[in-house]
């Protein structure tokens, strides 16, 4: 069973039905024995970096998450799920993420042209670094996947499996170890989204 983090922010629903199309047992929980009885873990999230972080923290399950990690079970961030994998951010101040991927969250503003529009919204092909990662085995570089954000992962090099091109190389998915994050929404990237959730159910 794959437990999809429920803490108040995160669109599951579509996580849910997405897992359904892949033949995948889902089950959108805020149950502490059901994070430690799943076979893999999602952190969802949308919206702010600080409001998430600390709804997390409030339900507790923040110190759940890391102790499943640090036993070796799969965990997945998906957009701001991703963002909060890493060690903090820098959205509206600054703010204390989980710390299980080196590197920090920053706003987008900084790193691409001044006419590009924020939230950068739209469809992005993927570019592989050359740290394989099995999370793309069922997927081919260059394909897109949707983005919806306005900061991005960086000073994360190290755990860096794939960027996207917008003005700038921004972080597009991190692993390290059995810890990822993909800061785009498979869940809204059609085929190839769901090859990725495909690939991640077989870790």
């Amino acid at each position: 069973m794959i437990a999809i983090v429920d803490y108040g922010v995160g669109n599951l629903f579509s996580l849910a039905s997405s897992f359904a199309a892949i033949g995948a047992e889902a089950r959108v929980t805020s149950s502490e024995a059901d994070l430690k009885a799943a076979d893999k873990i999602i952190l969802p999230g949308v919206g702010a970096f600080g409001d998430a972080a600390e709804k997390l923290r409030a339900s507790g399950l923040d110190s759940v998450i890391k102790e499943e990690a640090t036993k070796g079970k799969p965990l997945m961030g998906i957009c701001l799920g991703m963002q909060l994998l890493l060690e903090k951010s820098f959205e509206y101040g600054e703010h204390a993420g989980l710390g299980l991927i080196a590197g920090e969250i920053r706003p987008i503003s900084d790193v691409i042209p001044a006419d590009l529009k924020i939230p950068h919204i739209g469809w992005n092909a993927l570019k592989f670094t050359k740290k394989a990662s099995p999370l793309f085995k069922y997927i081919n570089e260059g394909d897109h996947v949707y983005f919806v954000h306005s900061f991005y992962g960086a000073n994360c090099d190290d755990s860096v499996i794939a960027t996207s091109e917008y003005g700038a190389p921004l972080t597009a998915a991190v692993a390290c170890g059995n810890v990822m994050g993909c800061q785009f929404h498979p869940e809204k990237s059609g085929n190839v989204g769901l090859n990725i959730l495909r690939a991640f159910c077989e870790m």
